[in-house]
C-alpha cells in the first residue's frame, strides 16, 4: 500500500484514536473509521484494523485487568463465537451497504430502548435486563465484529445495561474483545483480508496505537461516571447513524 505524507498523518491519527478508545472514551474510534474509509477500501480496512485493535486490547487488558468481570465475558463468548462464524459465512455473500443499514437500524432500536429505560427510571435504568439480552447482544457483537469491526456500539449498550462503573466497563470490554478478536484472526487470514501488505502497514502504525492507549487512562480518570456513560452512548449513536446513512 502506498500513501502520501498527509495520508500517513491521517492514518497515524486514526491509530491513536483506536488505542484511546480502548483505554479512554469508548466509541471514539468511529472517527478512525471515518478516516480509513477515505484512504483504504472497506474490505482491506477490516484486515488493517483488526491487528491494531488486538494490540490496543492488550494494553487495555493490562491497564484494567483488576477491574474486569470475567463472568460477564464468559456468558457472552459462546454466542459471540457463533456470531463470528455467521459473519464469516456472510462475508462475500451479502451486499455491504444493505448489511451496514441493517446493523445500523438495529443499533438505533437498541439505543432507543436504552434511552427509554433511562428516561423511565434513571436510577435503575437497565439493572434488570431481560434474559434474552445477553445472548442476543453476544451473537450480534460477534456478527458485527466479523463483518465490519463494528461491535463497539453493541458492547457499549450491553456494558452500560449491566451498570458497570467506567473502569469495570473498560476492563470487561477489553477482555471480551481481546478474546473475540484473536478468534477472528484465522477467519480473516482465510478470507485474505489479513495479509503481508496489511501487516506491514500495521507495524508502522502500532506506535501510534500505543500512544493512544497510554493517553486513555489519565483522561478517563478525570471524567465522572455520568459523563463517561453519556459520551459512550453519544459515540454509539454516531456509529449507528453512520451505518444507516453513510
Amino acid at each position: 500500500m502506498h500513501f502520501d505524507p498527509w495520508q500517513w498523518t491521517l492514518l497515524a491519527v486514526a491509530a491513536v484514536f483506536f488505542g484511546f478508545s480502548k483505554t479512554g472514551i469508548p466509541g471514539i474510534s468511529i472517527l478512525s473509521v471515518g478516516i480509513l474509509a477515505n484512504l483504504i477500501p472497506a474490505k482491506q480496512a477490516t484486515g488493517v484494523v483488526l491487528p491494531m485493535l488486538i494490540f490496543a486490547d492488550v494494553f487495555a487488558f493490562f491497564v484494567y485487568r483488576k477491574n474486569l468481570d470475567w463472568g460477564r465475558v464468559g456468558r457472552l463468548l459462546p454466542c459471540a463465537v457463533g456470531g463470528v462464524v455467521l459473519g464469516w459465512l456472510a462475508l462475500g455473500r451479502i451486499d455491504d451497504r444493505q448489511t451496514a443499514r441493517l446493523v445500523g437500524g438495529i443499533l438505533v432500536l437498541m439505543l432507543g430502548l436504552q434511552l427509554w429505560r433511562r428516561w423511565r427510571n434513571p436510577d435503575e435504568a437497565a439493572a434488570h435486563a431481560p434474559a434474552w439480552f445477553g445472548p442476543v447482544m453476544g451473537l450480534f457483537a460477534g456478527f458485527t465484529t466479523m463483518i465490519a469491526n463494528a461491535a463497539g456500539p453493541v458492547m457499549t449498550l450491553y456494558l452500560l445495561a449491566m451498570r458497570l462503573d467506567k473502569l469495570g466497563f473498560l476492563g470487561t470490554g477489553a477482555a471480551f474483545f481481546l478474546v473475540i478478536n484473536w478468534i477472528k484472526v484465522p477467519f480473516a487470514v482465510q478470507l485474505g483480508i489479513i495479509n503481508a501488505s496489511s501487516l506491514s502497514l500495521n507495524l508502522w502504525l502500532l506506535p501510534a496505537v500505543a500512544l493512544g492507549a497510554l493517553l486513555g487512562r489519565p483522561v478517563v480518570e478525570r471524567v465522572n461516571q455520568r459523563w463517561f456513560e453519556n459520551l459512550a452512548l453519544g459515540f454509539a449513536a454516531l456509529a449507528a447513524l453512520k451505518l444507516v446513512f453513510f
